[in-house]
Order: C-alpha cells, then sequence, then structure tokens
C-alpha cells in the first residue's frame, strides 16, 4: 500500500471494493491517525441466513481486514504484517444493522516495534465486538497479526 493514501481516501475505495459493496459493509470512519476504524453491516436481503440474522460470513468479512490495515499504517513500510489466523464467535442473533470499532492504542503499537527490534516475528491477537444498534453484542472477532520487521538487503547496489 502506498504511503501517499489518506485515510478518507482508503475509506471511499473500501466502500466501492464489491466484497464490501455488494454485502452492505459500509466503512464509516477511518481516523487520520490510523487509530481508529468503524464499520456498519446493513442487514439486508441478500446477507441473511436461514432464521432471518445475519449471515455470519458477512459479520466476519466486516471485520476481516482492519487491525492490518491499522497496523500496516501505524507501523510503516519498514514492517511486515499480515493476517494470521481468525476466529468468531456467534453471541447474539443480528437481526437489524450491526457495527464495529476497532482502536490500535499507542501502547499497542509500542509493544509491537519492541517486540520485533531484534527482528523476530511477533504474534498478537485483537479482539473486535460486532454490536448491533443499542449495543447487544452479536459476535466477538478474534484476529491474529503476524508482525516483522522488515529484513535490510544483502547490501548489493549500495555504495561503500
Amino acid at each position: 500500500m502506498r504511503n501517499s493514501i489518506t485515510a478518507p481516501r482508503l475509506r471511499r475505495i473500501l466502500n466501492l471494493w464489491p466484497p464490501f459493496l455488494f454485502s452492505g459493509i459500509r466503512v464509516l470512519h477511518i481516523a487520520d491517525d490510523w487509530s481508529r476504524a468503524k464499520v456498519k453491516l446493513k442487514l439486508g436481503r441478500f446477507n441473511r441466513n436461514a432464521v432471518g440474522a445475519h449471515f455470519g460470513g458477512s459479520l466476519f468479512s466486516m471485520t476481516d481486514p482492519f487491525w492490518m490495515l491499522l497496523a500496516m499504517r501505524r507501523l510503516g513500510r519498514d514492517y511486515i504484517v499480515w493476517d494470521k489466523a481468525g476466529e468468531i464467535e456467534f453471541v447474539s442473533p443480528g437481526r437489524s444493522d450491526v457495527f464495529c470499532d476497532f482502536h490500535l492504542e499507542d501502547h499497542v503499537v509500542e509493544d509491537m516495534i519492541a517486540e520485533t527490534a531484534d527482528g523476530q516475528k511477533h504474534l498478537r491477537w485483537f479482539e473486535s465486538h460486532v454490536v448491533d444498534g443499542e449495543g447487544k453484542l452479536v459476535a466477538k472477532v478474534r484476529k491474529q497479526l503476524y508482525v516483522r520487521r522488515k529484513r535490510e538487503s544483502s547490501g548489493a547496489g549500495k555504495p561503500a
């Protein structure tokens, strides 16, 4: 991802991205400092399951890229950040629009930098809560990120 992209521009791009656009997922906000994001999943005819609640795949999709995107932007180009694992726990049926907030706190970013300072990988779990408009918990989603500082090149082509 290019460093020139702004948070509002990424929000617009994600809102036009077909997996979000056609699933009823809307990115409501991404903070300019990449510390927060807020996402909405509209309950529609095409993302309901057999009992009229949100389809579980849509609930997971609405949370999928955000921890990785926020961490990538906060850590910068000197780091590799990948999604490593994910899991979802369905708590109650979502029968209305649902929301998820992500907050990547400064101390967590500092921990990731410290844990990878020696070039080793760092695996970190993040938990998100999907809630309805009244704040009732619908699902808990956990994502594990793989974070590592990029290795320096071998020196070929660099001045002596």
